[in-house]
């Protein structure tokens, strides 16, 4: 073979060999073009927010209570729900859609106005019993809601992926003849747990149960750093228990909202049990003279976290509270009142409170009217009605420690 042929082979093997270079360049290219324009969380978000434009369209003149697109898929594995499920801003946020429509200026009396409500909704598949209470909750919700025109309620559900089938079944029954705007939205716990985890692990070991589970513990302090989960765009957010039973119109509840005094970032009613007269025992009898965990008017009988009212703009501003998230400070006030508890983010709220009451708008306990007796029977009945006392026409029952509710 030749000299000018065997040049020209390999000249066309290296032309070969660069095409096939260049073809894989531009292959990786288009597949991260692809992971980030139908994969990644961030695309997800936008996509899943372009999705909800396209209902609100859809739904612009109709009052009805809508499953998000998103929440209507029939089949998906595991991975498909995960990415379709709500992650790094926390939520899908349909104030996203608001944003968007006041870039295109529409006029502000035509925004839509979104209140926001959110639950823990996981293990719910292996419950019986917490399915029966959501139904519970869901349908007196819905018998008292009212909005307006205009006016949409999203509620949120923090799930695992069994429960989130579960839900949406369950809701698409539930929803059915709803006489006002609402959508929904499931949010993965697993994603939501990996961002809380780092903000909360030091303070799980004086607020939680002790079972060494703390990485799993740490959706139990949602509500703590719920302002450093959620998107900008959601400045008010209403957390409540599943074994809720509603009286009145939840809107009522978001007015609550306007009555927080200056420096508040959370509403929040007191504990109706002698939970935290025995918490903090050993501070008690060491300060005779101190009003914690005694039971009001006087006292400071502590929270419950069954129901609350978190101002997210409030907290993201607010100096001393994010000062207390951290470490050190969590240290500081479970030292110096002994403090050792299991409840989660209420244990916190309680303890952070007794120092530092103005953070706190205090909700009627018509709002929160816990039912609970337990603690009657078990070293406090002596003192058990002075916590247990609710004067006023119930808004909000909470069945908690498996109490029944009273029929309607």
């Amino acid at each position: 073979m030749g000299i000018p042929r065997l040049l020209s082979n390999a000249m066309g093997r290296v032309s070969t060999v660069r095409y096939y270079q260049t073809v894989l360049v531009i292959a990786a290219a288009l597949a991260v073009v692809a992971f980030y324009s139908f994969g990644s969380d961030r695309q997800n978000f936008s996509s899943t927010t372009k999705r909800i434009k396209e209902t609100h369209a859809n739904h612009a003149n109709s009052n009805d209570c809508d499953l998000s697109p998103d929440t209507k898929t029939e089949h998906r594995d595991s991975k498909a729900a995960a990415a379709a499920s709500v992650r790094d801003a926390g939520t899908a946020s349909t104030d996203s859609v608001n944003a968007a429509a006041w870039k295109r200026g529409t006029p502000e009396e035509e925004r839509p106005r979104y209140f926001h409500a959110i639950m823990m909704f996981a293990k719910v598949d292996k419950s019986q019993s917490l399915q029966h209470k959501f139904q519970i909750a869901m349908r007196s919700m819905l018998k008292h809601a009212r909005f307006e025109d205009g006016e949409v309620l999203t509620l949120h559900f923090v799930s695992d992926e069994p429960s989130r089938e579960i839900g949406e079944k369950m809701l698409k029954d539930l929803l059915q003849g709803a006489t006002f705007r609402c959508e929904v939205s499931f949010h993965n716990v697993k994603a939501l747990t990996e961002k809380l985890f780092p903000i909360v692990e030091a303070m799980q070991k004086h607020f939680s149960a002790g079972s060494g589970t703390y990485y799993s513990d740490s959706i139990f302090f949602l509500s703590v750093a719920m302002h450093r989960i959620m998107p900008a765009e959601i400045k008010r957010i209403v957390q409540l228990d599943l074994d809720l039973k509603y009286k009145t119109n939840i809107r009522e509840l978001f007015e609550q909202f306007n009555h927080f005094p200056a420096g508040a970032v959370i509403g929040i009613a007191r504990e109706m049990q002698p939970v935290y007269r025995h918490t903090f025992w050993a501070y008690r009898r060491e300060n005779p003279d101190s009003k914690v965990g005694d039971p009001p008017p006087d006292g400071n009988p502590g929270f419950n976290s069954g129901v609350m009212l978190l101002d997210l703009e409030a907290m993201r501003r607010s100096e001393p509270y994010n000062q207390l998230l951290e470490p050190r400070s969590v240290g500081r006030l479970a030292d110096k009142y002994r403090f050792q508890g299991h409840l989660g983010d209420q244990d916190f709220f309680t303890m952070i409170s007794m120092e530092h009451p103005s953070l706190f708008h205090v909700l009627d306990c018509v709002w929160n009217r816990q039912l609970c007796t337990w603690w009657k029977d078990h070293g406090y009945g002596n003192v058990f009605q002075l916590y247990y006392h609710c004067q006023g026409p119930v808004k909000i029952y909470h069945g908690n420690c498996n109490t029944p509710i009273p029929d309607d």
